[in-house]
């Protein structure tokens, strides 16, 4: 089969989609573009399968919706998968519509006795708590549920083409989590299973996927080329009651700390990685990471690379902080979210508002970089909670227990339990996708729309206080603290626009 893996060209708001391999959503004034690790590893079990492969991010690659329609007119595929997220779903709808018009023309593949139709397949967070609601508004032929999409996709390419070869009725062997239409009926295969082993996954084919398309326009990185990978699916507390990934991995998963630390000596040898981020929802602690860390420092990988993850206030000793700096860690992105404590145990976060200070502190004093998520227009807090977090973030800065921070504001997602919880007290204004964007608050709350906005505008101000900006020269070392910085100062102001009032309508 040929299968095309895509991120086809969307409309936004003066703005960058920030879709792939990613837990919000919001488009994006300055480019942001992560490397989508689980897209990416479908594209190569598909390809070591014998399928033929194409990756096609229109969005990275700033190719129009036009060329994206001559392109696929031109490919004649067999099916399609796109990833899709709440704020785009309906725009995914629209294309597939638009895909599914288009009849195979050419003379060869009447002849050859190829399916003519175009199967089209959609997957990700927001289809997985609502699989059936695209099936009811677009000509979608699959939706697989679950975080394990690269699997499902290789089994469903598989039963498409068996069901092909063998003329039979229906499919077989079609694994949990897996929708489709039959007879004009909407059918699934049951609940998904995270029942795969992450090990037996091949290291992704990254000239496939195009990696170089997300090697360098990514704030986290220093040193460029840079990229992703995941050591596990997705976050062993995974309980938040804000975030859609706990939906696709309710189970958390680990790779062997061996297995890792191969694919980043790959990463090394065959592509001159110089930063990796690992994205896991939670780096993992204990054992796991002291053999981690110690395979790095004994394999000296510790001296050709910088290393980044996701990590929980909470979860690390000091002694920990200090074996990942002597692993060459570098950047930590702590989810801060608010600085109320009522607040955090409204989110589920397990975590007491002093230890976010504590652990800020001890990855400074063991010289890893801390970088903090916030998030404002919670609909139970007032404007001095807000205010509290705000001064929150804007000190950690200023005392350098911060490095850098990403604000944004709080979208209840489609499956969440946040999001049933403001559905049940009526404290959604609408149910319109396209609105839950990050353009402005959806969620009926005690501070005006344009304040919580302005919130998030001045956290980044924060980046451009005097002490800030002197603790950051200071800080200069070499050319690559030099472009590093330069490429940090475009993303502050590119979020500035991005919650300024003149990015609403």
């Amino acid at each position: 089969m040929k299968i095309i893996i895509s991120y086809p060209p969307l409309s936004g708001k003066n703005g960058f989609p920030a879709l792939g391999q990613n837990r919000q959503f919001q488009f994006l004034k300055e480019p942001t573009f992560i490397y989508p690790v689980v897209p990416a590893c479908a594209a190569t079990l598909l390809k070591q399968a014998g399928h033929e492969v194409i990756w096609l991010d229109c969005v990275a690659e700033n190719i129009s919706y036009d060329r994206f329609i001559e392109i696929i007119q031109e490919e004649c595929p067999d099916l399609i998968a796109f990833e899709t997220k709440t704020p785009v779903v309906k725009q995914h709808w629209r294309i597939i519509d638009e895909l599914k018009n288009f009849r195979r023309s050419r003379d060869s593949d009447k002849t050859s006795g190829k399916n003519e139709k175009l199967k089209i397949v959609l997957f990700g967070d927001h289809v997985t708590a609502l699989p059936e609601e695209s099936f009811q508004n677009s000509q979608v032929d699959f939706v697989l549920t679950g975080g394990d999409y690269d699997f499902l996709l290789l089994n469903l390419c598989d039963a498409i083409k068996l069901r092909f070869t063998l003329h039979a009725s229906r499919f077989t062997n079609l694994e949990p989590g897996i929708y489709y239409r039959e007879n004009g009926q909407i059918k699934n295969t049951g609940q998904f299973k995270l029942n795969h082993d992450l090990n037996s996954l091949p290291f992704i084919d990254r000239d496939l996927t195009k990696w170089r398309l997300y090697a360098h326009k990514n704030g986290n990185y220093k040193r460029v080329p840079g990229t992703y990978l995941m050591s596990g699916r997705d976050c062993w507390w995974g309980r938040c009651s804000f975030c859609s990934w706990p939906q696709l991995y309710p189970i958390f998963r680990l790779r062997d700390a061996d297995n890792v630390l191969d694919e980043i000596g790959l990463l090394i040898e065959k592509y001159n990685i110089r930063e990796i981020m690992d994205d896991t929802g939670t780096f993992p602690t204990g054992d796991w990471l002291r053999k981690f860390c110690c395979g790095i420092i004994e394999k000296g990988y510790d001296k050709k690379i910088y290393l980044d993850c996701n990590m929980r206030f909470g979860a690390l000793s000091g002694e920990e902080f200090s074996l990942m700096k002597k692993a060459n860690f570098r950047l930590l992105l702590f989810g801060l979210e608010s600085a109320n404590q009522k607040t955090l145990d409204r989110l589920n976060k397990n975590l007491r508002a002093e230890k976010i200070i504590d652990d800020c502190r001890l990855a400074v004093k063991a010289g890893l970089y801390p970088h903090i998520t916030i998030m404002f227009g919670y609909p139970w807090e007032t404007y001095e909670d807000a205010l509290a977090t705000l001064n929150l973030g804007r000190w950690l800065l200023k005392k350098g227990y911060a490095y850098t921070m990403q604000a944004t504001v709080v979208i209840p997602y489609p499956g969440t339990v946040l999001f049933e919880e403001c559905k049940r007290n009526n404290q959604l204004k609408t149910l319109n996708w396209n609105d839950y964007d990050m353009k402005q608050p959806v969620t009926r709350a005690s501070i005006p729309d344009e304040e919580i906005m302005k919130l998030a505008r001045l956290m980044y101000g924060a980046s451009f206080r005097p002490e800030f900006v002197l603790r950051r020269l200071l800080s200069l070392k070499d050319i690559d603290d030099f472009k590093y910085n330069l490429r940090a100062l475009k993303k502050v102001l590119g979020h500035i626009f991005d919650f300024s009032s003149r990015m609403k309508g």
